[in-house]
């Protein structure tokens, strides 16, 4: 893999104290010339010497190097480097392994990255080992703010840290109720609006069409489809290097019961939807799913998954619990970041401006909810105009502006620690409720050895 190299100059720095504040004077070492230096620009981030005409090169994971092609076509004028990487699927961590290479050589940086994970900004704000922070700052004058206005309510949050925007994102994964309209006429049920209508209705299912299901708990993610769409407060991230962790609060007890219930009746197994043993022992006997919006695509209109036929699949807006203001939780969504290192930040800006708001790639062919809330209405329509659907999904829009700001995007993995400390156990069929300590026990503990201040 060849990359673009920014070769910089070493820089030695002194500072002159004054009785009215502090003089930088930066000497350059000899032999450098002035290139190669760099201070800090207008945008609020030292910056190398600019030059708009030279390439930029962009990391994207295979499925987005369609935008990069979208791009390459409406910008025939500016020089674009394709790289393709698995952008940090999986939890792989690749991204930033990369970038502390590039910091110890002092070159290297790619001028744009796409990321699959949410939480990349709360490392690539942050110096590391006295090297500037990877991720350019965007809401000091680097990205119009009439833009960044333009994404949807909150769809910024896990960019922004200390007020600052470091990324954009590239789609939601807000999490509705999805549901098989067919099945609920069938059996004469009405679709629940709060989740003690949903714990009741799984409850009459179990007793009244054993074998049909509700939800199901055996995914990684289990704990950002319920708890995060409940306010528990199991992921508080407060500043940089500060959590707020108490997962014996009412709002986490009230969503454990509520599952504890549901498990032991069957209609929200703990298995994986993605499992070949989910996909045939429950394909055509989903009857409600709380999921993410790429749900749609990944299990229901799916041949390889639940194949759910044409005109069956509805969706309904995120519950609430009872006396609550409607709240959802979020499954992924990828982001978009702009290298403080670019030697070219108005083409790099270009870029990520324009493959997260551009409707020739986030309504022509995304194949997520975009983030960016115009294209993601002209998505939602042309969405409805397939006629798969048995509803509107005007219920995505709405949810999409009611993902809690409560649950943050912290280093380490809510899902990791999930899958490890309670997917085991309630395959031991533990209850949740008891497990609660626990759980919050892994988060604390997980949270102090990446460096975080736990409350």
């Amino acid at each position: 893999m060849v990359l673009n190299r920014h070769v910089g100059c070493a820089e030695r720095r002194m500072r002159m104290m004054g009785g009215v504040g502090a003089l930088a004077i930066v000497l350059t070492l000899a032999g450098c010339g002035g290139n190669g230096g760099s201070s800090v620009g207008s945008y609020g981030f030292p910056q190398v010497t600019q030059d708009d005409k030279a390439a930029i090169t962009v990391w994207v994971d295979a499925d987005r190097s369609g935008a990069a092609d979208a791009f390459k076509k409406a910008n025939p004028d500016v020089k674009v480097n394709v790289v393709t990487y698995d952008g940090s699927a999986n939890g792989s961590n690749s991204f930033r392994t990369k970038v502390q290479l590039f910091d110890r050589a002092g070159s290297g940086w790619p001028d744009v990255v796409f990321s699959t994970q949410n939480n990349d900004a709360a490392w690539a704000s942050q110096k590391s080992n006295g090297k500037q922070a990877f991720a350019a700052v965007l809401n000091s004058g680097l990205v119009p703010k009439s833009t960044l206005d333009g994404f949807t309510q909150g769809a910024l949050a896990p960019c922004t840290v200390e007020g600052k925007v470091y990324c954009l994102r590239n789609d939601l994964a807000q999490v509705a109720l999805w549901y098989n309209k067919d099945l609920l006429d069938k059996f004469g049920y009405s679709l629940p609006t709060t989740w003690e209508e949903y714990q009741a209705l799984g409850e009459k299912v179990a007793k009244e069409h054993p074998g049909y299901i509700v939800g199901a708990v055996g995914d990684s993610f289990a704990p950002e489809i319920y708890f995060w769409s409940g306010k528990c407060q199991a992921n508080g991230i407060t500043g940089p290097t500060s959590v707020t962790v108490n997962t014996e609060s009412t709002e986490c007890k009230r969503v454990a019961s509520m599952l504890d219930v549901l498990i032991k009746n069957g209609t929200v197994p703990n298995l994986s939807v993605f499992t070949p043993e989910f996909v045939k022992k429950y394909t055509g006997k989903v009857l409600l799913m709380p999921g993410p919006a790429w749900y749609a695509g990944a299990i229901f209109n799916n041949p390889q998954s639940l194949n759910v036929p044409a005109g069956q699949l509805g969706v309904a807006a995120p519950l609430a619990w009872q006396g609550d203001s409607p709240a959802t939780g979020n499954v992924g969504g990828g982001t978009w970041f702009v290298s403080s290192h670019s030697k070219n930040l108005k083409a790099a800006e270009k870029f990520v401006e324009f493959v997260t708001t551009a409707d020739d790639y986030q309504v022509n062919l995304a194949p997520g909810y975009p983030a960016y809330a115009s294209a993601a209405e002209k998505w939602v329509k042309k969405q409805e105009s397939s006629g798969y659907y048995a509803t509107d999904l005007q219920a995505l829009i709405k949810a999409g502006s009611q993902i809690w700001t409560g649950w943050g995007s912290g280093v380490f993995s809510q899902e990791a620690i999930w899958a490890k400390t309670i997917t085991p156990a309630i395959a031991d069929g533990k209850n949740l409720v008891d497990l609660l300590p626990e759980w919050g026990t892994a988060i604390k503990n997980q949270a102090q050895v990446n460096g975080y201040t736990v409350k």
